[in-house]
């Protein structure tokens, strides 16, 4: 369904803004009023990574007056197979910093606000009403759930993507949209996940990677969601889920109908304000968490038993591409699906203390619980993994 223009036009175009302009312009559907009504809308990316970078870059270039960025994090080396926005000279940098110059070069007419800061339920909502719309490029569910909820609250549209390795999706949520339809209006994020998977089911992309073009396929999808969603145009992506793999280079739409039980969105609601959805979400389950409670040991310990010769089973639980890339020196691989599974426990030594480790000691932990769990309880996990390991015992490895 075609819906009604987002923002209202701004006043008038420069000539420096006709002739930049003029592509666009001279599209029908797009003309001098569409054009204005970008100049006057404001949009907040969330996030200035692999799906931010396209948006920020297409949104500048389409001409949208005022684009906000939330990013607290810097440009690392690992970032640049996918996120464009930045350069080689950036590795250090903010990335909000490094974003807004690569906007500025691309748009000298377009404001650009920097939030600096850690988005979450103490400065979401006053960072949200500032805008008119949200584009979602984050990578985790916690912030995902306060976004949707957020927007809720303050009755704006978001565009929502994710990626992973070969596979992608967006999405718009807009439920407090008018509507006469049965189901009461659009659904929200909640009607499609109602709830985040269990902590470790789902790998980050920095666990399980990710194709750096994918970004560009659905950051343009969100781009052109936001563009269609401030000019009135089209048929945006509302109550309708793209799902793209990349790999057999197929789009598949897929209804998505607001669910009267929603807790956020429904009939009943029963959240009725923000929620601690670190708590939520859960980056580490329960089990995990009492697993590793003084069976934890830093990268410097385990250096410090190989160096005296302590007899120690030490298991890497991480998947064989990222063991390609570094590993610690006599550890043996099991992925951590071997171990959850139980095919991998009948072979690991009752005798002998037990020592896991992944990438950044989550996937770890996970095993951990499930090690001790089958009765081997001279085991320990190292806190912060690989990346512990290449920090303190041996820089020489690349880190990824």
């Amino acid at each position: 369904m075609s819906l009604p223009p987002l923002v209202e036009p701004a006043a008038e175009l420069t000539r420096e803004e006709v002739m930049r302009y003029s592509r666009h312009l001279i599209i029908p559907d797009v003309a001098t009023a569409g054009q204005k009504r970008l100049k006057n809308a404001k949009v907040l990316a969330v996030g200035a990574g692999g799906l931010g970078s396209p948006t920020l870059m297409y949104l500048a270039a389409a001409g949208v007056g005022t684009l906000g960025i939330v990013d607290f994090d810097t440009v690392d080396e690992s970032n640049l197979q996918r996120q464009i926005i930045h350069g080689q000279s950036d590795i250090g940098r903010s990335k909000a910093q490094s974003a807004r110059d690569s906007v500025k070069e691309i748009n000298p007419l377009v404001t650009v606000n920097l939030h600096e800061e850690r988005l979450d339920s103490t400065n979401v909502m006053e960072i949200f009403s500032q805008y008119d719309l949200i584009v979602d490029g984050t990578d985790n569910f916690a912030t995902r759930y306060m976004v949707n909820d957020a927007a809720f609250f303050l009755g704006k549209p978001y565009v929502w993507g994710s990626i992973y390795r070969f596979d992608g999706q967006a999405s718009v949520f807009w439920p407090t949209l008018p509507s006469d339809t049965p189901e009461g209006g659009a659904p929200c994020y909640r009607c499609l996940y109602p709830e985040p998977p269990p902590p470790g089911m789902v790998p980050s992309c920095a666990e399980g990677g990710v194709l750096g073009v994918l970004c560009a396929s659905i950051g343009s999808i969100q781009t052109n969601e936001a563009i269609k969603l401030l000019m009135g145009i089209g048929e945006p992506l509302v109550g309708t889920l793209i799902v793209y793999d990349a790999l057999e280079m197929e789009y598949r739409k897929i209804k998505v109908r607001k669910d009267p039980e929603c807790p956020l969105c429904g009939k009943q609601p029963t959240i009725t304000g923000l929620i601690d959805y670190e708590a939520f979400c859960g980056t580490v389950s329960e089990e995990a968490q009492q697993a590793a409670l003084g069976s934890t040991i830093l990268a410097t310990e385990l250096k410090a038993k190989m160096d005296a010769g302590e007899d120690f089973y030490l298991v890497d639980v991480r998947e064989q591409a990222e063991w390609e890339i570094m590993q610690i020196p006599g550890a043996t691989l099991i992925p951590k699906g071997e171990i959850l599974n139980g095919n991998a426990l009948a072979d690991l030594p009752q005798d002998r203390e037990i020592i896991l480790y992944c990438k950044s000691g989550v996937r770890s932990a996970e095993s951990l619980a499930a090690v001790k769990a089958a009765g081997l309880t001279n085991s320990v996990h190292v806190q912060g993994g690989v990346l512990a390991w290449q920090a303190q015992v041996d820089p020489s490895l690349p880190t990824y």
